[in-house]
């Protein structure tokens, strides 16, 4: 029931949309410093501390910016909720790197996608890297997990659209897509995309137009240029 955010501005974010603090973590500097006013927010909630050294040695690794905050986890909204309402969305398969994770919510917060659908097999989009990846923009786009199959979506009103390297793909300048009324879009492992069950599952294989013989992008990069060319389109 817990996780951990990192730095000032990440912890300022969780805690403006409703995010509770358990304890904090920080060199003392930061009391009086960057911490100040988030501190002063936060009542009584304890304050550990300690020299850059001790915090390096307790967390692991050199905080860069000398504060953690360990916060209560939200209770998720169901499927239903993410769908009501939502004309696009991001359905996350397999992806297992926190920075890809927290960098797609990134995207997806700031070029109109709707909500994110996490399967099991994903990285915990609330682990600490990718809550600091995303710079605090999880806590501001609706998330939620899809334990069902995909093609449940399809009783929500919505067609699937599987980002895959397979011949049968289309452009995601493809004008069907951004005429859907309702879309997700799939995105799968870093390494070897989409399992073809999943890809076979879907309304559409789509992929971006590519030059130089190079033949995808890193899934992070990718989903930002598929969110914003639905985005310009609309």
């Amino acid at each position: 029931g817990i996780f951990i955010a990192e730095s000032p501005k990440v912890i300022e974010l969780a805690l403006r949309y409703g995010y509770e603090p358990v304890a904090f973590l920080m060199e003392r500097k930061r009391i009086t410093g960057q911490a100040k006013e988030i501190l002063a927010r936060c009542g009584q909630v304890p304050v550990y501390t300690g020299d850059r050294e001790l915090l390096a040695h307790l967390a692991g690794y050199t905080l860069t910016r000398g504060v953690l905050c360990a916060m209560r986890r939200p209770v998720l909204p169901a499927l239903s909720e993410l769908c009501r309402g939502a004309r696009r969305l991001a359905v996350l398969d397999g992806m297992a790197d926190a920075t890809n994770v927290g960098a797609l919510f990134r995207s997806a917060a700031a070029l109109g996608i709707d909500a994110v659908l996490v399967r099991r097999s994903c990285c915990d989009p609330l682990c600490r890297r990718a809550v600091r990846v995303s710079m605090g923009t999880i806590f501001q786009i609706p998330w939620g997990y899809l334990d069902e199959d995909i093609t449940l979506l399809g009783d929500f009103g919505f067609k699937t659209a599987a980002m895959a390297l397979q011949p049968a793909s289309v452009g995601i300048d493809d004008r069907r897509l951004s005429a859907e009324k309702k879309l997700a879009l799939v995105f799968g492992s870093e390494g070897y995309g989409l399992e073809q069950e999943v890809i076979d599952a879907c309304d559409y294989v789509v992929k971006i137009p590519m030059t130089h013989g190079v033949d995808s992008l890193n899934v992070a990069a990718a989903s930002a240029v598929a969110f914003w060319e639905l985005r310009v389109r609309e």
